[in-house]
């Protein structure tokens, strides 16, 4: 008997074969080989908490049972910390989690969601998974351009504008007066929705007052970057009860588990390790800047746990990615303008700093000054993502 494949929803079969990312794993595998240096995917090179890791390594006793569907003890930790209530916190799997659910929440198929061109995809992902319309807005300079996205919002009567800061890939940071005028004037019906996973290594200037009466706007927080617990996928949103609510309806109520819940408790109550990360963090950007000058590069304004380089050109960036790969050295380079011309090198250990510039100054040395040092390096290949 022959089956004839069911048809795909008119949605799904309309979307690119497109993924955010590709992972370091998948890019070994490509290799044949591991990384010497894993600086692309803005880890935390400092790993997790002591008492986190003995948090967790308790509850692996009980991890035949499921965890708490509510998150609660980890909600009224959080909604401490940020001075709200726990009926405005939201617990997920990973900010990436959050951005899908607010979609699902807040676009019906059609409707215009804006972002800014080149910044983190996975809000891009999700909104074409739902059927929203993306409008995208190019960056000014090495920051996001919000006059514009506040005017294509507004031409557009978008539904979500998506807005990381610090941004991701640029490391660059708009300040919190900034962000409240633009909120102001975004159309009423659209809800802000505000990255902040690198919100631990930003200026205090960058972050608006949580205020949870303003219905309009949803922050996003996660314990992936200065608590080291990206692999246990964990994150949360702050927003109005009524946001959260809504959002309670269709969250997956069993998709944060209980290693992560106990890892991430033990992690927010130890504020002195994850201080210790973010002062080596701040060292390590401050590196990297020198570096980049030393060898050629222009370092981008950073608060974040990585540094963007401008390496002068898109081919240049390319070949200078490769060239590092081919090395054992895994960086980031984006495929948009401005930050295709960007390495973007996540903030390592001190040791693994060191390694670093040692490769890069050794491809220098190699080529001889400037920029001749990525001319003569490899080629483009598949790997280089």
């Amino acid at each position: 008997m022959t089956f004839e494949a069911p048809p795909l929803a008119k949605t799904v079969a309309a979307l690119p074969a497109f993924v955010p990312f590709v992972g370091p794993l998948a890019i070994e595998r490509q290799l044949g080989r591991r990384f010497d240096l894993r600086l692309g995917a803005n880890e935390s090179a400092w790993g997790v908490s002591p008492k986190a890791r003995a948090a967790m390594e308790r509850s692996l006793r009980d991890c035949a049972w499921y965890g708490d569907p509510e998150n609660y003890e980890l909600r009224e930790a959080l909604a401490f910390r940020h001075r709200v209530s726990p009926a405005n916190i939201l617990v997920a799997s990973g900010i990436d989690d959050v951005l899908g659910l607010i979609v699902r929440c807040f676009v019906d198929s059609g409707d215009a969601v804006v972002t800014s061109q080149g910044t983190y995809p996975t809000f891009v992902y999700h909104a074409q998974g739902y059927g929203a319309v993306v409008h995208r807005v190019p960056y000014d300079g090495d920051r996001v351009d919000l006059s514009r996205l506040a005017e294509t919002a507004c031409r557009q009567h978008a539904r979500i504008v998506y807005l990381a800061n610090p941004d991701n890939p640029s490391g660059t940071w708009r300040s919190a007066t900034e962000l409240l005028e633009f909120a102001e004037a975004l159309p009423r019906r659209a809800v802000l929705l505000l990255d902040e996973a690198y919100s631990d290594f930003a200026p205090p200037e960058a972050l608006p007052a949580i205020d949870v009466g303003q219905p309009r706007v949803v922050r996003c927080r996660t314990f992936s970057k200065a608590h080291g617990l990206a692999g246990l996928r964990i994150g949360y949103a702050v927003a109005h009860s009524e946001t959260v609510a809504a959002l309670d309806r269709i969250r997956l109520h069993f998709g944060v588990n209980r290693v992560a819940q106990a890892g991430a408790l033990a992690s927010l109550g130890d504020e002195r390790f994850v201080s210790a990360v973010i002062a080596d963090v701040a060292r390590g950007v401050e590196h990297y800047g020198r570096l980049a000058h030393r060898v050629g590069l222009r370092p981008v304004p950073s608060a974040t746990n990585f540094v963007a380089m401008d390496v002068g050109d898109r081919e240049a960036a390319s070949r200078l990615t490769a060239a590092l790969l081919e090395r054992g050295v895994f960086v980031r380079r984006a495929t948009e303008p401005p930050m295709d011309q960007w390495i973007r090198v996540t903030v390592g250990l001190p040791e693994q700093r060191a390694a670093f510039e040692s490769v890069i100054g050794g491809l220098l040395s190699e080529a001889g000054e400037g920029e001749a040092a990525w001319s003569t390096s490899a080629p483009t290949g598949k790997a280089q993502r």
